[in-house]
């Protein structure tokens, strides 16, 4: 397993006009938002990275939105997804589209969501899978320079078990997409569904909601007792000073 961190500058998209069949990816996921951000409830959302801002959340009960980029004309805030300018616990959800794969340090990345994400706050994270058509494409010589196959690409499993870590319960992890082509035939779709779950691992892109789990680092004591066990009872009496014979002493 290669290892999460990295010393290789990687080129990170900031538009998905920039990936191949980008808008058909973008399309894909933004199905799957618009299920989600109907459920997900507080004051302030984050959308990190261009390609999370060019994704729409209109019918998100979450009206104050925040787009943080550093070149998309459609953020608001501009700032490394390294050091978030917000206080801790400031926000209900972020979205991350996209962004773990095209980063040296994923860990850190994480860690810094993490600090910003309020309790039981939502963290919706997608990407790109190795184990897909895409994934081994990228071992290609002529396309391993360019955009998407780039980027490092971390399994879905993977980025559940940092999550874990994190302490954070997967609410949903969807791996589809086995034919990654927008203009796929019917007989590749047919296909898709018929194998069901045995096709999703080799998805080419997965979609991941996760909720923050807080749990206190000292247990709390039980209010019920154990029961006592049986004992026989004691009998008050006095200690008498006299002899055998009656006389006192």
């Amino acid at each position: 397993m290669k290892p999460a961190r990295s010393a290789k500058k990687l080129e990170k998209p900031h538009s998905w006009e920039q990936l191949r069949n980008g808008q058909w990816v973008s399309e894909s996921i933004q199905i799957r938002l618009d299920e989600w951000c109907p459920r997900l409830f507080g004051y302030h959302l984050l959308k990190l990275g261009g390609l999370s801002c060019e994704l729409t959340s209109y019918n998100c009960n979450i009206q104050h939105q925040v787009h943080l980029d550093t070149q998309n004309p459609l953020s608001n805030v501009i700032a490394d997804g390294y050091d978030l300018p917000f206080l801790e616990k400031s926000f209900d959800a972020v979205l991350v589209a996209h962004q773990l794969d095209y980063c040296n340090d994923p860990h850190r990345m994480l860690r810094e969501v993490d600090r910003v994400v309020i309790d039981d706050g939502y963290l919706i994270i997608t990407g790109f899978n190795p184990l897909s058509l895409i994934g081994l494409t990228r071992f290609m010589p002529w396309k391993k320079k360019y955009l998407p196959w780039s980027g490092r690409m971390f399994t879905p499993n993977r980025m559940k078990d940092w999550l874990g870590l994190l302490n954070y319960q997967i609410l949903e992890c969807d791996s589809y997409a086995v034919f990654s082509s927008p203009k796929s035939n019917l007989l590749s779709v047919w296909l898709e569904n018929s194998l069901g779950e045995w096709a999703s691992p080799f998805g080419s892109l997965y979609f991941i909601v996760a909720r923050k789990r807080t749990y206190p680092l000292k247990p709390i004591k039980p209010h019920w007792k154990l029961k006592r066990k049986l004992s026989p009872l004691s009998i008050n009496y006095r200690v008498s000073n006299r002899g055998r014979d009656g006389i006192p002493k």
